[in-house]
């Protein structure tokens, strides 16, 4: 079916929850390398993620050893992190979800992706063109009056398969903040995904935080104890 055709029957909402749940799989288990480049330094962390649904995700650091069992765990809509340097578990609060997660570009939010946007804010269909031989939809959202959001508006560009390739997020006064771009797509465990995203602000073009999949298997079979505070403490898989 053309993409155009697709995207009549199909409402924005849709788009961008396919997007998500296109990324997560009904359960995923993946291991990642986050780079925070700065005019002075880099770093890199390597994590081990997992994900089940769009309520449950834990990430836990493995190297470097300085920072290795750090972890962050998701579960419905709440989000904790442990420190094993100081051995404690610590809430979120949601005043919290938009400050810096791990040093990075990205927030406490970015890395929750939330589906909680879908029902917060307002889809519009701008545009839909070609993109590297697929169709893309560039869908624009505007939080509702009522929505406890940060953003005047996201932007996204998605591709008819469900590859998300920007996302862009505009401030109250609609100026651009910040754009999280992917950078490579790769065929991971049959599916094909972003392998190589970048989160960066408009105004400081020498910092930036890359996100690197290194592998991801999709519909794997989860310990039942994986999503939990004891878990996230001591880890037992």
């Amino acid at each position: 079916m053309p993409a155009l055709a697709l995207a009549q029957e199909i409402t924005p909402e849709d788009i961008i929850r396919n997007a998500m749940d296109h990324w997560r799989g009904t359960t995923s288990q993946g291991e990642m390398t986050m780079i925070i480049h700065r005019p002075d330094w880099e770093r890199s962390m390597s994590m081990q993620v997992w994900t089940q649904g769009d309520k449950h995700s834990l990430v836990r650091v493995t190297a470097p050893v300085r920072d290795a069992g750090n972890g962050t765990l998701l579960l419905d809509n709440n989000m904790w992190t442990y420190s094993p340097k100081i051995n404690r578990v610590i809430k979120v609060p949601s005043s919290m979800m938009n400050q810096s997660w791990m040093g990075s570009d990205l927030s406490n939010k970015d890395i929750s992706k939330s589906t909680d946007i879908i029902d917060q804010y307002d889809h519009t269909l701008l545009d839909s063109r070609e993109v590297d031989g697929h169709q893309a939809w560039v869908i624009q959202s505007i939080p509702l009056e009522e929505a406890a959001v940060v953003w005047g508006k996201e932007v996204w560009t998605i591709r008819d398969d469900y590859v998300m390739l920007e996302q862009q997020f505009w401030d109250q006064d609609g100026v651009l903040v910040k754009t999280f771009t992917t950078l490579e797509i790769t065929v991971m465990d049959g599916r094909t995904v972003a392998s190589r995203m970048r989160m960066q602000e408009v105004d400081k073009p020498d910092e930036w935080t890359e996100m690197r999949v290194e592998s991801t298997r999709f519909n794997v079979e989860l310990p039942a104890n994986l999503f939990t505070l004891s878990n996230l403490r001591n880890p037992r898989q």
